[in-house]
């Protein structure tokens, strides 16, 4: 059509072939689309990172982040000190994973190697949790309980301490290296190592005796791994919590793009309303539009929102990967609203479709429970539940048996029939313990262990040392006149001297 019109638009002589030519190729080039513009040589494909100075805020989420990075650290620093006495011949380490004898202990708790289902179900409910925190409260965890999180705000808390706060320690940036500053820098430095060596000393206590783990080191007789690991630690947590922090959340964790595909409108996010901060204006413009009937917003571009934020990310644009969900931007501006003389929550946990429906006049909703919530603490609680049933019926002491193949029986010159067994004894806890070996089903069935003379005969006592497996051989004979080729079900069974507790296991007995 562009042509068309064009050769309208330009009448030529139709006598003059190469002028109608010229014509044509003129009309095509100006209808085709303009060439794509070749890359400017040397262009970066990304933006290079600028330093974030955050500003510290005081208010409600600033407070709750406090509360929980003091309790999170002091859990995580003391922990390996406090004692649990679980008997003489147990760790007195409340938590403690202790590789030399394959348990895992806490507080009351003792895992043992084969029970790993246990570190399975203790995944499941971490991932079920992540997902209800998302479907409840967006990042939640990534701005309050997030390790990342607790470390960096820890680490800036002692930057601000050194080097100022926001316009202090960007305003020493750039005047060059002063002796003022190499001092400050140096004692942020230093206190980040300590924060961090300390980090990965706590770390490598969770796998030994605490006191004693610690004074080897102090004395430089602790095993070469312990060393290796404190350092391996203190420098990931230097390196992540000083150096990288936004840059860890952003681009290393696979959370935030987990959890974007996992939310819905109902969960709460952080959420600049733009129902009521726009259109955005000064204060005294703000007043003067409201004083003439006309709408204006609360918002009065004062960028507080983002000086506050660790990530430098701009609330008012909408949900990025760069937003922690930390909650100081609501701080930073019902103060703001406060000074104003405004409503504060500008900025506020909320969801989108309240928004739409504040704009509408409908009043807000907020649905807490829905499917999916519901689907989360239900596979928490069955989860949950199955674990705690295995760990309150579970047993200290197991019994397998294996019947002999070749020859599966014996007839003695008396008549009798005898039948042997390898049997193996399991004592799981870290006292020794004596067990009687019985055996049912077989009415006149006398139980004797090869090479125990110690044990009355069809009453053998065995005994097994603390965390131990003990394998014997077992003769069970009969004096019945069996049918022929038959087959009767033998149960033995280990019953603990002390305790009565007992471990069964099922076989048969064969007779001619």
């Amino acid at each position: 059509m562009a042509v068309e019109q064009t050769l309208v638009d330009r009448p030529a002589d139709a006598a003059s072939e190469p002028a109608l030519v010229a014509l044509v190729r003129s009309a095509v080039a100006e209808a085709a689309p303009p060439a794509a513009a070749p890359a400017a040589a040397g262009v970066p494909l990304y933006a290079p990172r600028r330093k974030i100075y955050p500003q510290s805020v005081n208010g409600t989420f600033r407070r709750i982040k406090w509360a929980i990075l003091v309790v999170t650290l002091g859990i995580y620093y003391l922990t390996p000190f406090v004692r649990w006495d679980r008997g003489p011949h147990a760790p007195d380490q409340a938590v403690l994973i202790d590789f030399s004898t394959r348990r895992f202990y806490f507080f009351f708790i003792e895992i043992w190697p084969q029970e790993v289902y246990y570190l399975t179900g203790l995944l499941i409910i971490a991932a079920m949790v992540l997902f209800l925190m998302n479907a409840l409260a967006g990042r939640v965890w990534c701005g309050y309980l997030c390790p990342q999180t607790v470390w960096t705000d820890l680490f800036q808390m002692i930057e601000r301490w050194t080097e100022g706060d926001r316009r202090e320690h960007a305003r020493r940036d750039t005047q060059g290296w002063t002796a003022e500053r190499i001092a400050r820098a140096g004692a942020k430095h230093v206190l980040w190592l300590m924060i961090a060596w300390w980090t990965g000393g706590a770390w490598v206590l969770y796998f030994a005796d605490a006191p004693t783990l610690v004074k080897q080191l102090a004395t430089l007789q602790a095993p070469f791994i312990a060393y290796a690991w404190i350092g391996i630690l203190t420098f990931t947590t230097y390196s992540l919590a000083g150096h990288m922090r936004e840059q860890v959340c952003q681009y290393m964790c696979p959370w935030p793009r987990i959890q974007a595909s996992l939310t819905d409108e109902h969960a709460l996010n952080v959420t600049y309303r733009y129902d009521r901060g726009e259109p955005r204006g000064s204060v005294k413009k703000a007043a003067a539009l409201r004083a003439k009937g006309q709408p204006a917003g609360d918002c009065i571009d004062c960028l507080q929102c983002v000086n506050v934020c660790p990530g430098g990310v701009d609330i008012r644009q909408g949900p990025s990967l760069g937003c922690f969900q930390c909650g100081l931007c609501i701080d930073a501006c019902d103060t703001v609203m406060t000074k104003i003389g405004r409503p504060t929550r500008l900025i506020a946990y909320d969801t989108d479709v309240n928004i739409k429906r504040r704009e509408a006049g409908l009043p807000p909703v907020f649905k807490i429970v829905r499917i999916r919530t519901v689907l989360y603490v239900s596979i928490i609680a069955l989860v949950a539940g199955l674990m705690l049933y295995t760990l309150a019926t579970r047993q200290a002491e197991g019994l397998a048996v294996i019947h002999d193949r070749n020859p599966i029986y014996v007839r003695l010159s008396d008549g009798a029939t005898r039948n042997g067994y390898t049997v193996r004894l399991l004592n799981k806890s870290l006292e020794p313990r004596r067990f009687l070996l019985t055996g049912e089903g077989v009415a006149d069935g006398l139980i004797e262990v090869v090479g125990d003379t110690t044990s009355p005969m069809g009453y053998p006592r065995v005994e097994i040392g603390p965390d131990q497996t003990r394998e014997i051989r077992v003769l069970v004979t009969s004096y019945l006149h069996l049918p022929p080729a038959a087959s009767i079900p033998l149960t033995f069974r280990a019953i603990d001297m002390e305790t009565r507790r007992q471990a069964a296991a099922t076989d048969f007995f064969k007779g001619p």
